[in-house]
């Protein structure tokens, strides 16, 4: 089994390898000096999702080369990952994705990855929407921005609903404030963004350009307002984070998780719409996309900047408050929505459905004999 591109001998091959450039030059990118260092330095991968393009991205480095590798889910939205599970929402799903130690050790050349996720199981949510999703100890928690709730997935539902704001009266298929980020404190749910306090259909829109949130889930109190379209909260080192997004900014709430002020300062501001936020130590991963002027984006500040917006991930030392490296995509690529990193992960594999290889890697549990 190999991880990368081979030589096409079957009829079509020159479709194959038109298909292959193409998407090389739709994904073509370029990043700072000393990125792939960066990555390899941290013994991290960076993983990026596309919906727009439909794609997972896995940005891995080995002796000071960055390497890409593309996989292909639908309107591919929030990511959650660590070093034993992958999970990826789509358009109506979300994919969970197991590592194998053992078919990564089979992965050509001999010893080159140290994982390999292999879709396992799929669950089919509907298209509502699903935004970030988060680990919370064993459970998945997914924001069902659609309904304006926290859920979790068990059978034979399509989710099951765990909170909403209280603001929102009752579940129902509106997009009332625009449920879209989830951070979780000691394992679990913690806080969520919002554009808005609203209890009517999409009734965040008329105020979108400061009528952004961040709600303690334990009390629902508003603990940070005047936010321009937030996303991803995190807390981090003890403080709360989010993204300004329409403003193009990394911030913090001051104060403590649980003793919040409500002040809001910025950290940097960006080149870009913020969406998809992730940390290690000192380090802020951010995804940057650009906008257009559309019914969604079109009068909120970042839309009224000069026309030097990026798509990519900027590494931001929160403690110095600047941007020290980035991976800038200069191809047809132009949104990001979220952006995890994998600690402890070097070079891994995702098994893509297009390929033999998720036919052949069958990996086999330990026999229990009929009682």
């Amino acid at each position: 089994m190999s991880d990368e591109p081979t030589e096409a001998r079957r009829d079509g091959e020159g479709d194959a390898a038109a298909e292959q450039a193409d998407t090389e030059a739709r994904f073509r990118y370029v990043h700072s000096g000393g990125f792939p260092e960066m990555l390899e330095s941290m013994g991290i991968t960076l993983l990026v999702t596309t919906y727009q393009a439909g794609k997972l991205v896995v940005f891995r480095s080995r002796a000071g080369k960055m390497s890409m590798l593309l996989r292909t889910f639908d309107k591919a939205m929030g990511l959650a990952a660590d070093t034993q599970r992958l999970s990826i929402a789509t358009g109506w799903q979300v994919w969970s994705l197991a590592n194998s130690p053992q078919v990564a050790s089979k992965l050509k050349p001999p010893g080159s990855h140290d994982a390999c996720y292999i879709p396992r199981t799929s669950h089919v949510t509907g298209a509502v929407d699903v935004h970030e999703i988060v680990y919370a100890g064993d459970e998945l928690w997914v924001v069902n921005t659609l309904f304006s709730c926290l859920a979790t997935l068990a059978p034979p539902f399509s989710f099951v609903p765990r909170w909403r704001p209280s603001f929102v009266s009752e579940l129902a298929r509106q997009d009332r404030c625009h449920l879209n980020g989830l951070a979780v404190a000691e394992g679990r749910p913690a806080y969520v963004t919002v554009f808005g306090q609203t209890n009517d259909a999409e009734g965040w829109r008329p105020n979108k350009v400061d009528g952004g949130c961040i709600i303690e889930i334990a009390s629902g109190r508003i603990v940070a307002e005047g936010l321009s379209m937030p996303h991803s909260p995190r807390v981090h080192d003890g403080r709360l984070w989010v993204l300004d997004s329409g403003r193009g900014r990394l911030a913090v709430v001051d104060g403590v998780p649980g003793a919040a002020t409500g002040a809001v300062r910025t950290v940097v501001d960006l080149p870009g719409y913020t969406r998809g936020l992730a940390f290690l130590g000192r380090y802020a991963f951010v995804g940057l996309s650009k906008i257009r002027e559309t019914a969604i984006f079109g009068g909120v500040p970042i839309a009224d900047a000069p026309d030097d917006r990026q798509c990519g991930v900027f590494v931001v030392d929160v403690e110095a408050a600047r941007v020290v490296g980035f991976l800038r995509f200069e191809g047809s690529v132009e949104e990001i929505f979220d952006v995890q990193i994998v600690p402890g992960v070097r070079f891994p594999s995702v098994v893509g459905f297009s390929k033999d290889t998720i036919k052949r890697a069958c990996v086999i549990g330990p026999e229990r004999p009929i009682a």
